[in-house]
């Protein structure tokens, strides 16, 4: 969107003759192994703080990245670690991530880290632990604990957990990041704390979707430095644990990138990222990739959405080449800049390792996904899925259009509409729309959890308390009435 400035019984029957009948033995139950197991050590504990350990064991197929979650019971605060990323979100949630040496785990391996940390009264130990957002210590099957994000991947047409259970991402998008930071103001405009992360999951919703800017995220001179670089991606990382903390799906996606463009539909003449271009470039988008990438790599329950809105289609009437831009990228007709193509950034994510579900949106704002499945970018893990945005005043807005275009592509992949909205400050088009994609099994979140005037842009709340517009009572009592 542009703004304005997820047992067996054997049965022997007949009579038992006089003479001893020798069975062979009952076989011993084997209990199968938990996916990981967790040791939590408390190693010296003083008056108000403590030094505590975590052996990690792999039992599951090998890991090229992990992410252990767990909760303090009791208020505990992480002070510092080593040997992984550990991070505490505003609530009790801990993570630690790997670090580059440490991050493989072949099937039994372990890796042994440790951390800092306050107390007050007690200092119980926790009682759940999540390695890449499966439950350890715990039997195969055994449910997740409350507030943990599933672990997703594409199977067939569907999003799944690691169960194996249907997933759809529903949910609202929380603007701000791809624009404040290069706009020399902040990172996001408005709190992302969890309380206010709380009030998003308080209307049903499942995913929040981040927009980003690459300009930002790379640390480029041209943005501030107290909002780019790691003060950026730290942001973005908090918000990531305080949207999972809360059962939630984080779903990032590239929205503002670099390059000059000043053709048909232009949003800006600047060459920084300053506005929706229409494709991402190759100079810094397969960068910026790499690095989410690897930053999130161990983390499946993050899904990365490859670029906001494609819109080559705008820059040429040749349609096909069109399309072979937004697949191969290169030298795209009417496009000044070399670009990216979704392959290229496809690869940029996968040459990391990273295995997270990914998202490619269409042509026309990806609201055309007419001949996505004849471009299809090639993924070899399989886990790819297919992007579509859907406003009143797009060009398929009905049931007939969505009908003959997406149909096809939803009977393949999964289909997520990353952005729902109207700017009438009403809810009749994205009734519709729900009530289509809940028919086919699609997902779908709205635009967007800002406090903007919905006349000049679809804004679903009046206040970052949770209190809706007119068009965000529809997003939310249909969410509601999901969940209830």
């Amino acid at each position: 969107m542009r703004h304005p400035p997820r047992l067996v019984v054997l049965l022997f029957g007949g009579l038992l003759a006089a003479a001893s009948v020798l069975l062979p033995p009952r076989p011993q139950a084997v209990a199968a192994s938990p996916a990981c197991t967790v040791e939590y050590t408390v190693t010296s504990q003083w008056a108000t703080g403590f030094q505590g350990q975590v052996k990690v064991t792999n039992n599951s197929a090998p890991m090229s990245g992990w992410r252990l979650g767990f909760d303090f019971p009791a208020g505990q605060r992480l002070t510092q670690g080593w040997s992984a990323q550990w991070s505490q979100s505003a609530g009790t949630t801990v993570t630690a991530l790997n670090e580059s040496w440490n991050g493989t785990l072949a099937t039994g391996a372990d890796a042994t880290a440790g951390f800092l940390a306050s107390w007050s009264g007690t200092n119980p130990a926790p009682t759940a632990f999540t390695l890449n957002g499966t439950l350890c210590n715990a039997d195969p099957g055994s449910p997740q604990p409350p507030g943990a994000a599933p672990a997703l991947k594409v199977s067939g047409n569907r999003l799944v957990d690691a169960g194996g259970t249907t997933r759809r991402l529903l949910g609202v998008n929380r603007s701000g990041a791809e624009f404040l930071c290069v706009q020399g103001y902040g990172i996001f405009d408005g709190p992302v704390d969890d309380a206010s992360v709380k009030t998003m999951a308080d209307w049903g919703a499942n995913t929040v979707r981040i927009p980003l800017n690459e300009e930002c995220w790379l640390g480029l001179d041209n943005v501030k430095s107290q909002y780019s670089g790691a003060n950026y991606i730290s942001a973005v990382q908090g918000l990531v644990q305080r949207v999972e903390a809360h059962g939630m799906t984080p779903l990032l996606d590239l929205h503002w990138t670099h390059g000059v463009y000043t053709g048909n539909s232009s949003g800006c003449a600047d060459v920084h990222a300053t506005c929706q271009k229409p494709m991402p470039d190759a100079q810094y988008a397969p960068a910026f990739w790499s690095s989410v990438a690897r930053t999130f790599k161990a983390d499946p329950a993050v899904v990365l959405d490859l670029f906001n809105e494609p819109y080559p289609d705008r820059a040429t009437s040749d349609t096909a080449a069109a399309w072979r831009c937004w697949r191969d990228g290169g030298t795209c007709p009417g496009i000044g800049y070399e670009v990216a193509g979704m392959q290229d950034l496809l690869d940029a994510v996968r040459g990391t390792g990273a295995t997270n579900t990914v998202l490619a949106g269409g042509l026309t704002y990806s609201n055309d996904l007419s001949q996505w499945l004849a471009f299809q970018p090639h993924d070899a893990t399989g886990n790819l899925a297919a992007a579509w945005h859907g406003y009143n005043f797009n060009s398929c807005v009905s049931e007939s259009c969505w009908s003959s275009t997406l149909a096809p592509v939803l009977a393949r992949v999964p289909l997520v509409a990353g952005e729902i909205g109207e700017n009438d400050c009403g809810h009749s088009y994205i009734d519709r729309a729900m009530a289509w994609l809940d028919g086919k099994g699609a997902s779908y979140l709205g635009w967007a959890w800002n406090t903007w005037d919905c006349s000049t842009g679809p804004a679903l709340i009046t206040s970052y308390d949770g209190t809706p517009t007119a068009y965000g009572i529809g997003l939310r009592d249909h969410l509601r009435a999901l969940t209830s």
